[in-house]
């Protein structure tokens, strides 16, 4: 337990080790099955489709490295470190019928968690809505989960420059919020 106290420490993430473990196991849960067998989740003819080009479908091997364990893990710190409707409000120093607002007409992003709304930090700067986020925002494919939708939005994009930068920094820095949507709006799709 201090190693975890200490890793979640160097991180920033001001949780109880206790409490991020509970978040990593409701993360892993929800995630997928214990043992998914991929193969039952597509018709023969995709099976042979998948197969021809090279995918493995085979169930997950004993002793083989657990696949899910990345996106458990990112899962429950996306999860720890979102707001709530009346954290959200007071760092952008509006109402918190103005968040709830805000949400319904898809100006912000955020998910019903303990009670209550929970929305994504990345979304923010210090005191205020990241620029050109409603404009990002509205070109987000309904079918993408908060979790792609934050991967996107805070990893570099070879798109965005050389060195790559991520989403989020590109709009922080200035930069064209509609170039952003037209990214984001492919989320999903087979490249």
């Amino acid at each position: 337990m201090s190693a975890l106290r200490s890793a979640l420490a160097r991180a920033g993430l001001r949780v109880e080790a206790d409490e991020f473990l509970a978040l990593v196991e409701d993360a892993a849960k929800r995630l997928s099955p214990l043992d998914p067998r991929p193969a039952d989740y597509f018709t023969a003819e995709q099976r042979t489709a998948l197969t021809s080009v090279g995918l493995d479908l085979a169930p997950q091997r004993r002793g083989e490295r657990d696949v899910r364990a990345r996106t458990v893990a990112l899962q429950a710190v996306l999860r720890d470190t979102a707001l709530t409707v009346a954290g959200a409000a007071e760092r952008i120093g509006v109402d918190a019928s103005r968040i709830r607002h805000r949400l319904a007409a898809g100006q912000l992003v955020g998910w019903k968690d303990r009670g209550g709304w929970r929305l994504p930090v990345w979304q923010f700067t210090d005191d205020d809505v990241l620029p050109g986020l409603a404009t990002v925002l509205a070109e987000v494919p309904a079918d993408q989960p908060a979790l792609v939708v934050a991967a996107f939005m805070t990893t570099p994009q070879a798109a965005l420059g050389d060195p790559p930068v991520a989403p989020r920094e590109w709009l922080m820095a200035g930069g064209a919020p509609e170039k952003i949507a037209r990214l984001v709006s492919v989320l999903g799709t087979p490249a």
